[in-house]
């Protein structure tokens, strides 16, 4: 009787009143959209930020030992002790900051996971973020995800500077939390000590929370250094910390991340993580143990060595007519594409993709949707030189 109503045409339709709301308003990711379309044209890819190194052979030979001594159930739902012991003792070694890996530091599932559980923690419907645009795309749909009202707050190159004033104005009562990324994606930004001190007096004044991103701590160029808002003594109770093993030690798949926090902040954030993915996995921990216990001499070799790259890029899209922001850290160039005569970036990077074979992502993925800006697109370099070598060769096709 139930089959007899069931027409032919409506059988395999669903109706979106299943979807909720929230979900319908989240989109997928801009830049995954990009690396389907590359892979469906077999364009080089210098859009996606996965690195083509070498894992170091000492994580290898760790997590296969941590797999043959049987550690593969689960780990620790926070964490195994062993994990959070050396984020804790690497943060001091490197910011003379000290930590407590029992009662701050939470492994999770990448970066990723660490930022959802963190505006799961402190959001309410109705709160406002403030972030600074361009952004990473994740961290926006995160705090919409969950509710959030976003303020933006503009980035202006050549130094991607903001102006004290337009930041300032971005806050108010209702206001629980900045957003930090530096080094930034995708402007490749690395936030200086005196700005990181104008944006604390803010989150003091307001008594406003202040969650940074430093998955890419270790990559900034020029003798640059980073700074974390975690080095900055007032604001040590107000700073959420995301951050990965990913970027730095080239294992973007092994999904190891963790969130430093205040106590009260990280054991809610610890049962929203027990519920989401129950904990990371448990031989990875093991082998990333050995990937904080690396030696400087490690970050300087590939400080260098990814440097080396930038300028080669840089070189290659400055000589075919892009206007290129140079990057201050992370691995990502922001580039102009006025010279080529298309009318937006989306446009451009569909050629690119489609006539050109190379893919990059268009900038306006890291703004609103209500931004004027249409005219960047991001390269990545964290390629081997052999990639950048068949790119530059695609890429002297294009005419300016």
């Amino acid at each position: 009787m139930i089959a007899s109503r069931v027409t032919q045409n409506n059988i395999h339709q669903i109706d979106l009143k299943f979807i909720s709301q929230r979900a319908k308003q989240c989109g997928g990711s801009g830049i995954a959209s990009i690396g389907r379309l590359a892979k469906e044209y077999k364009a080089i890819d210098l859009a996606f930020g996965a690195p083509e190194f070498w894992t170091p052979e000492a994580l290898k030979q760790a997590a296969v030992r941590a797999i043959d001594d049987n550690i593969n159930q689960y780990a620790p739902l926070w964490g195994i002790g062993q994990l959070r012991e050396a984020i804790a003792k690497k943060i001091n070694r490197s910011m003379n900051v000290t930590v407590d890996p029992d009662r701050e530091v939470t492994v999770t599932c990448g970066a990723t996971e660490a930022m959802q559980n963190v505006m799961m923690t402190i959001i309410s419907p109705g709160d406002e973020i403030v972030v600074f645009a361009p952004f990473y795309e994740n961290h926006v749909a995160a705090a919409r995800f969950h509710g959030a009202v976003v303020r933006y707050v503009p980035l202006h190159p050549t130094e991607w500077s903001f102006d004290r004033q337009v930041l300032e104005a971005a806050f108010s009562d209702r206001t629980k939390a900045i957003i930090l990324n530096t080094p930034n994606n995708p402007t490749g930004k690395v936030f200086t000590r005196e700005e990181l001190l104008e944006i604390a007096d803010l989150c003091l004044k307001w008594q406003v929370l202040c969650v940074t991103d430093e998955i890419y701590e270790h990559i900034v160029f020029d003798g640059r250094q980073h700074v974390s808002m975690l080095q900055i003594e007032e604001m040590r109770s107000q700073v959420i910390v995301v951050n990965s093993l990913s970027k730095s030690y080239h294992v973007t798949g092994w999904r190891i991340g963790y969130a430093i926090a205040h106590q009260e902040i990280t054991d809610v954030l610890r049962d929203l993580h027990e519920i989401t993915t129950a904990g990371a996995p448990a031989p990875l921990q093991i082998a990333g143990v050995a990937a904080l216990e690396l030696p400087d001499s490690y970050y300087q070799s590939f400080r260098e060595e990814i440097q080396q790259k930038r300028d080669r890029l840089l070189q290659i899209l400055t000589g075919l007519g892009f206007v290129c922001y140079q990057p201050q850290g992370a691995y990502y160039i922001m580039a102009e594409i006025g010279s080529f005569g298309f009318t937006s970036d989306r446009e451009f990077a569909t050629f690119l993709i489609k006539e050109i074979g190379v893919a990059a992502v268009p900038g306006s993925i890291f703004y609103s949707k209500d931004s004027q800006q249409n005219n960047l697109v991001r390269f990545c370099f964290c390629k081997l030189d052999s990639t950048i070598d068949a790119a530059e060769v695609r890429l002297s096709r294009l005419v300016a």
